[in-house]
């Protein structure tokens, strides 16, 4: 049986409550300044022609600048250069971020609307070890709000017990000579990988 209306999942959840409406923000407040300066990580959403993509952002000197209390600063950062996030924005402004904070159960939304810059004074304030981000996403903030923290309580995520074993999962390597017919990938990638990682951070 599937639910096809929004009147038929209004009535199978009913209203949110005070403390799910009152939270909500349209720019940054004390507390979520707080919340995002001590956020090292972040899952970036958007949409396009070619579909959805949400991409995991990270940066222990600084994830996310908060230009002002409406606007944010996210670097692009040295990736796989697929640039799907940033072709979608060029295509639909919309964009949501997830923040996680490391031993935290509570997480930080903000939806808004995003542009690309390469102003140079602008690149070269993110500059770490003299790398530059090749363009920033700046970010008009449309609402900003908490999550509960019953998601990262349900999955245990600062658990250290329930960490998997890196032996458990498989390699980068061997997914992709898997799924390259073995043209790229394997164990050479596997044994290299922190070195080129190393060399190509920032």
């Amino acid at each position: 049986m599937r639910i096809e209306t929004i009147e038929a999942l209004e009535a199978l959840y009913g209203t949110p409550n005070l403390a799910s409406t009152a939270k909500v923000a349209d720019r940054v407040t004390p507390h979520y300044r707080t919340l995002i300066e001590a956020s090292p990580f972040c899952v970036l959403a958007t949409a396009g022609a070619d579909g959805l993509d949400a991409s995991p952002r990270g940066d222990a000197h600084g994830l996310v600048r908060i230009a002002d209390d409406r606007t944010l600063l996210l670097p692009d950062r040295r990736g796989n250069n697929r640039v799907d996030s940033l072709r979608n924005i060029l295509r639909d402004p919309r964009v949501g971020l997830l923040f996680l904070i490391p031993g935290s159960g509570t997480t930080l939304r903000v939806n808004g609307r995003a542009h690309l810059s390469v102003a140079p004074d602008l690149l070269a304030s993110f500059a770490v070890e003299g790398a530059a981000p090749r363009s920033v996403i700046v970010i008009g903030i449309e609402e900003i709000y908490f999550q509960c923290a019953r998601a990262v309580i349900r999955a245990g995520l600062w658990d250290a017990s329930r960490q998997v074993a890196p032996g458990r999962l498989p390699t980068p390597g061997r997914i992709l000579a898997e799924m390259s017919g073995g043209e790229t990938g394997g164990e050479a990638y596997d044994r290299e990988w922190p070195a080129r990682a190393a060399k190509t951070m920032w």
